[in-house]
């Protein structure tokens, strides 16, 4: 039996100490070893909640546990209802669709930028579906599925004389400190003025503020960007191309997982139905 990871253990080390404390009436009595018993049930409730399944107890459990992003238009955002949509959702709900006949078998799980991998790796979902793209450095960590997009750097603008990258030649683009973005627009338009920001929020005040006549970042999330303020303009030229990808847990127990994963998303690019949901979505 495989032991569970470090952050189970330390839950689990919570529990108890938090069981301790509550029933230290044990410890004077007959019945301790009942306190030792319901110690064990605790810890194996807490393994078995966040461990990662297997295909064949996906399909006896009858549901898939999916990180997601609720934040991310238009790949994965709430709606005016609450209720999550996006291309991402979509992936999701065909995928329990494929694999337990059932578009509602999904549980979803909002994961913010730091977690998309750890929730995978620590099996705390079975897969994540959630911008994320394939590199060399996650390669190591978890398994990627076959691209389901091709993501990219693009760029917005609010100014009408802005229409092509030439344009921007020795003008002032944002961009995100620290991100990929940054080598992608220094060798494309290496005489542009770089203007860091730490995010999106931040990005929107410096272009309404007129500090910076464009914003450089990710095609899907500019698409998003456009589709809620739509007096920006996407450029028409994508600067780089990413992979966006399933992501899974490796090890052989996954590989059947895997196998049906890659199966339905080589079989939606084939008979069109990724391009149909992606145009639907704008990207």
């Amino acid at each position: 039996m495989d032991l569970p990871k470090l952050s189970t253990w330390q839950k689990a080390l919570k529990l108890a100490r938090q069981m301790s404390r509550r029933s230290r009436w044990f410890q004077r009595s007959r019945g301790s070893v009942r306190l030792i018993v319901a110690l064990s049930l605790a810890l194996a409730s807490i393994v078995r909640s966040v461990e990662a399944a297997p295909l064949p107890e996906i399909l006896d459990r009858g549901h898939l546990v999916v990180a997601v992003k609720d934040n991310l238009r238009p790949l994965g955002f709430r709606d005016e209802a609450g209720q999550l949509q996006g291309l991402e959702i979509d992936i999701a709900r065909q995928l329990a669709w494929e694999i337990l006949g059932d578009a509602d078998a999904v549980v979803f799980e909002p994961v913010s930028n730091l977690d998309r991998l750890s929730v995978v790796i620590e099996d705390e979902v079975d897969i994540a579906i959630a911008r994320v793209t394939q590199t060399r450095s996650r390669e190591r960590l978890v398994h990627f599925s076959l691209p389901y997009y091709l993501d990219g750097t693009a760029i917005v603008t609010r100014h009408p004389e802005v229409r092509q990258l030439s344009d921007l030649n020795r003008l002032r683009i944002a961009v995100l400190e620290g991100s990929s973005t940054v080598p992608v627009i220094r060798y494309t338009i290496p005489t542009a003025q770089f203007v860091a920001v730490a995010d999106y929020q931040e990005a929107l005040a410096t272009l309404e503020a007129d500090r910076a006549d464009a914003f450089a970042a990710d095609l899907s999330v500019l698409t998003g960007w456009v589709q809620e303020y739509p007096h920006y303009t996407l450029l028409s030229e994508t600067l780089s191309t990413e992979p966006l990808c399933v992501v899974m847990p490796k090890g052989l127990q996954y590989d059947e997982l895997r196998r049906q994963v890659n199966a339905a998303i080589a079989r939606w690019r084939a008979d069109g139905w990724l391009a149909e949901r992606a145009a639907y979505w704008g990207l």
